[in-house]
């Protein structure tokens, strides 16, 4: 078996680091191919993630871990899960593709939102 030099293990240490740092970067959560449902946490006065992707005909389902009820409503009003007590979930089915901003009506300062893509035709 060949040995590690110092040269080779700073080289692999230099290639895991690096990719270690770009899996860390913030990016929007993306559902795969077919009907999926994303998970978005509420805690700490926050969605978790707070923007995904998902494709036409994907579900939402939002579970509140704060001790405070909390909404997702859409910024346009065409869409709300009412009130989301704690370790409650709610879950939305989204068909059309678009961008969906939205809020809790409760604590206006929450704020996320949801791409939807057309789903790929075969």
């Amino acid at each position: 078996m060949r040995e590690l030099t110092s040269l080779t293990r700073r080289q692999f240490g230099h290639g895991l680091g690096t990719v270690l740092a770009l899996t860390g970067l913030p990016r929007p959560l993306r559902a795969h191919d077919g009907t999926h449902e994303v998970m978005v946490r509420i805690a700490g006065f926050a969605f978790d993630p707070p923007e995904i992707e998902i494709l036409a005909g994907d579900s939402v389902t939002w579970i509140n871990g704060d001790l405070a009820p909390h909404t997702a409503t859409a910024r346009d009003g065409s869409w709300e899960t009412g009130p989301i007590d704690r370790d409650g979930e709610f879950t939305i089915t989204f068909d059309a593709p678009g961008t969906y901003p939205y809020v809790c009506e409760f604590h206006p300062q929450m704020q996320a939102t949801i791409v939807v893509r057309p789903k790929a035709v075969d």
